[in-house]
């Protein structure tokens, strides 16, 4: 079923987070309803308007980084391409930004 996919541990990792995150935040959210404030993002918004923003920059970060691989290879002159987790960890920080300040 899911053959089409590459499961590999930093994808099941991403997506093992993404689901914890909601998991925590839909709690979160039934105990303490959540309440519009002004961040840096340039909106009025809720904790599940900055958790979706930071869901999508964050699978953009892993978008990129996927497609620049071989260019950092060749800039960097590295023998190997650089390891899925430095995306994994710097989108898991921008959601963290955007959950917390935006």
């Amino acid at each position: 079923m899911f053959d089409w996919m590459a499961w590999t541990t930093p994808v099941a990792v991403f997506f093992t987070c993404i689901v914890l995150l909601l998991v925590a935040l839909t709690v979160w959210q039934i105990r303490s309803p959540s309440l519009t404030r002004k961040g840096f993002l340039p909106i009025e918004t809720t904790r599940g308007d900055r958790i979706f923003i930071g869901l999508l920059g964050a699978a953009y970060i892993n978008l990129v980084f996927v497609g620049i691989n071989g260019k950092l290879m060749e800039w960097f002159r590295l023998e190997q391409e650089p390891s899925v987790w430095i995306s994994f960890v710097i989108s898991m920080l921008f959601v963290l930004l955007v959950l917390r300040r935006g």
